[in-house]
């Protein structure tokens, strides 16, 4: 199987598969957030008469969905979950984490390199990853866009699901194949996961889908992180859609709907290999304060043995924090 590389961050820990030296798929987890793989105890809230699903609430009072509710488990009752999708943050209001009823022994979720290694990976901590550009990898995310020859991919997080249109100038048919490798990069690079839909251009001619089907197909089988995936055919007005097991937040949907929290993390990283004598100075978008914490901000102190200052500058992009060191 593939070799993955853990680079553990401050806030974060972050993984990458890498080939020829650039990444080809990648893993974010933000310590201390609700994973999937946890089991925890939870008290019952509602349940309808009859039915398998109901909501639960948490020790520190967040709900979630539970599905495979046993035929005893009532309004009220003490219930044991296995949380298999954490909660996911969008734009108006956030969907609640889903669990299903368990007989399991209360644990944490498996951590970043044991999921990979339990799906027989080889797993090796880095200092820092020896290639590949996670800078480069991030700002993609922010952006939502991927350039390619010819055309670009616009991706959008939304409520039902991931958005992928394919635009540029060439002709409806030479475009749509050249976005199928792009695409199935793409969803390795960000870590992909769920309901995708892709807006290829409209194809009128029954061959000229059926091609890019091919394509696309041929393509994901051939990614360097292929995963099982469901896909419909590309129906009359170029729209084609993928499911894939959804069980944590992309790399894309961090930085759309968590964007000074992200970012904070990427100053911290940048601060941390950044190498010679002198006082650490970042600098970013006062909406990174609030996620800079005191505690993180020792720790990157110790880890790298000078002291750092953050300066919050509103002339900065959130995404587009800075940092470099100074004389003392």
């Amino acid at each position: 199987m593939a070799e993955w590389l853990i680079e553990p961050g401050i806030g974060e820990t972050r993984a990458v598969r890498l080939e020829g030296g650039e990444i080809v798929a990648a893993r974010l987890e933000w310590p201390g957030e609700l994973a999937a793989g946890a089991l925890v105890d939870a008290r019952l809230l509602a349940r309808a008469k009859g039915a398998s699903r109901g909501t639960a609430e948490l020790a520190d009072g967040s709900r979630v969905l539970v599905d495979r509710l046993a035929p005893g488990a009532t309004q009220g009752s003490r219930v044991r979950l296995e949380i298999t999708r954490p909660a996911l943050a969008e734009a108006a209001r956030g969907k609640l984490a889903r669990a299903r009823q368990s007989e399991a022994a209360p644990r944490p979720a498996p951590t970043l390199a044991e999921r990979l290694a339990a799906a027989g990976h080889a797993v090796r901590e880095v200092a820092r990853f020896p290639g590949g550009d996670w800078n480069a990898l991030l700002a993609e995310a922010f952006a939502g866009e991927i350039g390619f020859a010819g055309g670009a991919l616009r991706l959008s997080p939304t409520p039902a699901m991931t958005l992928i249109d394919v635009d540029g100038e060439a002709d409806a048919r030479t475009l749509a194949l050249a976005a199928c490798r792009p695409i199935a990069n793409a969803l390795g690079r960000f870590d992909l996961g769920g309901s995708i839909g892709i807006d290829f251009p409209s194809l009128a001619a029954k061959a000229d889908r059926r091609a890019v089907d091919d394509a696309l197909a041929a393509a994901l089988a051939a990614s360097p992180e292929p995963s099982p995936r469901e896909r419909t055919a590309m129906n009359g007005f170029g729209f084609v859609q993928l499911v894939a097991r959804l069980e944590r937040p992309s790399l894309l949907h961090r930085a759309a709907f968590h964007p000074a929290a992200t970012a904070a993390r990427l100053l911290l990283r940048r601060a941390e290999l950044l190498g010679g004598p002198g006082t650490g100075e970042l600098r970013g978008h006062p909406a990174l304060a609030a996620h800079l914490t005191p505690e993180w901000l020792a720790l990157l102190d110790r880890r790298t043995g000078r002291q750092h200052r953050f300066h919050p500058d509103p002339a900065l992009a959130v995404e587009a924090p800075q940092a470099q060191i100074v004389p003392r």
